[in-house]
């Protein structure tokens, strides 16, 4: 019988069946797993409790469950076209809705705002929610907006966003794989106002 290989993860955004979403669910659990072999606490070893997805500290008690990040992701129009942007991180020449973590004490309407306005400089207006999506690297929970263009020019911040452009349905540039939300976000937005 051969043995399995490993497969990185982003390597398998094509499979069927939703196994991209167990195999994310299951990456979680185990970095999860890894990075709480030890109480944040009082530095004892903890063990899986039993009856619920968590780690608990047998000296102290304390419990750890599976950090789940929260992001934004945010497509704004401007009436038909979508304003998309281009991370340092992306694969060459794709690009994608503006997307950021939530910060400590923030809501996700106040984070897709701020986001918006760090990320390109431009205000947004009516917000609209898409959809969610688990995002397994390592542990975000993607949740998507649209948004209307309500001012600004577009000035993208040089740490965070290599270029970024206002694009119409029919000069669209490489964008997202299909399984992302992001791609989803952009089909969902030129179904909406076809051409």
């Amino acid at each position: 019988m051969p043995f399995a290989e490993a497969t990185p993860l982003r390597a398998i955004f094509s499979w069927p069946g939703g196994k991209f979403a167990l195999a994310g669910r299951a990456t979680q659990l185990l970095d999860w797993q890894n990075h709480h072999r030890f109480c944040g606490q009082c530095g004892t070893p903890t063990v899986k409790k039993v009856g619920e997805l968590s780690m608990q500290c047998p000296g102290c008690g304390l419990l750890a469950y599976p950090r789940i990040s929260p992001a934004v992701m945010v497509l704004v129009r401007d009436g038909d076209k979508l304003l998309l942007a281009r991370s340092p991180h992306f694969k060459p020449g794709v690009f994608s809705a503006l997307a950021g973590f939530v910060e400590p004490g923030e809501t996700l309407e106040e984070c897709a705002v701020r986001e918006v306005r760090e990320e390109v400089g431009i205000a947004i207006a009516n917000l609209r929610y898409f959809h969610s999506q688990p995002w397994p690297f390592p542990n975000s929970l993607m949740v998507a907006f649209f948004a209307d263009y309500a001012g600004g020019a577009i000035t993208p911040d040089p740490n965070e966003i290599e270029a970024a452009d206002w694009f119409s349905p029919d000069s669209l540039p490489l964008l997202p794989e299909p399984i992302s939300i992001s791609r989803r976000l952009i089909d969902a937005a030129l179904c909406l106002h076809p051409q």
